[in-house]
């Protein structure tokens, strides 16, 4: 996959052996009829998809402007999209006879859901978490110990997603035998192909049942992002389009204080994780845990670079606000994360015609921030 400038495989040579044979894996599944079919068995039958396309009407009149669409993964099995990815790579890591699976996880879904599938298919899971994410999301840590992961707590760092990261990297490197399934689209190739590989089923339906309900495509989509696996998921089926595309990131307590997780604020490019990508040059900062990454993908940055994507920023404080909002006007819990797309999406709605659609990938359900919103 061509990303211009950016992605690579920048790691020791040892383990770049290893990624070269999953990409040689993934490049045969690709090309597999019966391992898409065993995929999409279980997207529809485990997780549960379709994930719906819902027409917010009451958030729509509030915003004014183009009606807004909701992409409802927070619907799917373990509320999230990381579900997708999680059954994907698993079923990849099968192939390849592997038998311990391990995985980072910031706001907890990625865990979750890494948890989950690993108790399906009778899998050893760990997963690496920072402390200050497992103070933050309690919940999710018991869901995934339940399931039968083995949650290690991160003190390195601030002992966020970064520092999980780190650890689960630093583990795979001393542990030939595991398989890292990565929950964002980061990390050295093919880690960020394969990502999008499994998290593009959601542009790809939302595309579909837009057409459905309105016979047209949508003049602009909003998803936010991290290391960007639900934006990119989104993002996919409309690269090609005449759509506008908006990417939100976490500006935190606000761009100009320095405490925030907006990569493409300071638009610095570096080597992170094994790829070379937009980086930050202090700690990330956001409210919200799976956000709370000082980098993006590789497909972002070149998004960004070629201007294919105009990407944005919402504050802690916009992003409770618009948390609230959806509960209020539309009965939905929204996770914190989605939650930045939201409050984004109403503030460009105003530029649409009220017969233009807009969609909003609602990535995950707000059960895991319950506790933290009430707080503020």
């Amino acid at each position: 996959m061509n990303y211009g400038e950016f992605g690579g495989r920048y790691v020791p040579h040892d383990l770049a052996v290893r990624l070269q044979e999953i990409e040689e894996v993934f490049r045969e599944v690709q090309e597999d009829v019966s391992f898409k079919e065993e995929y999409m068995y279980y997207l529809k039958n485990f997780v549960g998809r379709p994930s719906p396309l819902y027409y917010a009407k009451n958030l729509s009149v509030y915003a004014g402007g183009a009606k807004l669409y909701l992409k409802r993964e927070d619907l799917n099995h373990t509320g999230a999209h990381k579900i997708n990815n999680a059954v994907g790579q698993v079923l990849l890591a099968r192939r390849m006879n592997k038998k311990h699976i391990i995985a980072e996880t910031g706001a907890g879904s990625h865990g979750v859901a890494t948890a989950t599938v690993c108790a399906l298919f009778g899998m050893k899971c760990t997963i690496f978490m920072g402390e200050e994410d497992i103070r933050r999301q309690r919940a999710n840590v018991s869901r995934m110990e339940l399931l039968g992961a083995s949650v290690i707590s991160v003190t390195r760092g601030n002992g966020t997603l970064k520092d999980a990261v780190d650890e689960a990297f630093d583990y795979l490197v001393e542990h030939p035998d595991v398989f890292y399934l990565i929950g964002s689209a980061v990390g050295p190739t093919p880690y960020p192909e394969i990502v999008k590989y499994f998290q593009k089923i959601i542009g790809e339906e939302a595309k579909e049942q837009l057409f459905e309900q309105e016979n047209t495509l949508p003049k602009a989509i909003v998803a936010c992002l991290g290391g960007g696996s639900n934006s990119i998921g989104l993002f996919a089926a409309f690269l090609d389009d005449d759509v506008d595309i908006y990417g939100v990131e976490g500006a935190g307590k606000g761009i100009g204080t320095g405490k925030h997780a907006s990569a493409l604020a300071s638009a610095k490019v570096g080597i992170m994780h094994g790829m070379k990508t937009y980086i930050m040059d202090k700690e990330a900062y956001s409210i919200s845990a799976g956000l709370d990454y000082p980098g993006v993908g590789p497909e972002h940055a070149h998004l960004y670079q070629t201007k294919r994507v105009q990407y944005g920023s919402i504050t802690d404080n916009e992003a409770i606000e618009a948390f609230k909002l959806l509960c209020r006007l539309e009965g939905i819990i929204p996770a914190l994360e989605s939650s930045h797309a939201i409050s984004y999406a109403l503030k460009i709605a105003k530029q649409y015609s009220k017969d233009d659609c807009i969609i909003i990938n609602l990535s995950g359900r707000g059960d895991k921030d319950m506790d933290l919103v009430l707080k503020q």
